[in-house]
């Protein structure tokens, strides 16, 4: 098990996972914009080019594979109907994984996605599995790292 940290989020990697934390919290950056926190965790190997919600990552997944992704809003999503569940989902049930609720459609694979406020941060969990048929022995695993995210 491994501790994979920043952005004031942290969240246990199990042994053979791979994760990265890209951006900061939307800091200022030049003209006002804003970068998101994105997190990656995933049961393969994370390629160094990929979209925040996995685009480059999902291509490559194997049926047993997992892909997790928290992806945090601006300030102005907390408090707004999307956002309104509190905490970090960590009870998903493999019935909640759907094919069609994929960002890119890939045969066998399925999704989850889940909009939550925590700590006063506002967020998207999506999550992929490499096997929609398997789905009953992926998503405990899910769970399992789900359980350990703490936000700051």
């Amino acid at each position: 098990m491994s501790r994979l940290e920043g952005a004031r989020i942290s969240v246990d990697l199990p042994t053979d996972w791979e994760g990265a934390i890209d951006g900061g919290g939307f800091p200022l950056l030049a003209k006002g914009t804003t970068r998101p926190t994105v997190v990656h965790a995933a049961s393969f190997p994370l390629p160094a080019e990929r979209g925040s919600f996995g685009a480059g990552a999902t291509e490559i997944m194997n049926s047993d594979d997992i892909l997790i992704v928290l992806f945090e809003y601006g300030p102005e999503s907390v408090g707004t109907p999307l956002f309104q569940a509190q905490g970090v989902p960590n009870d998903l049930d493999p019935d909640d994984f759907n094919r069609d609720a994929l960002q890119r459609g890939i045969t066998g694979q399925s999704g989850v996605q889940r909009f939550f406020t925590q700590r006063g941060r506002a967020f998207c969990l999506y999550v992929v599995i490499g096997s929609h048929i398997d789905r009953s022995e992926l998503v405990p695993r899910v769970n399992e790292v789900l359980a350990t995210v703490e936000i700051r």
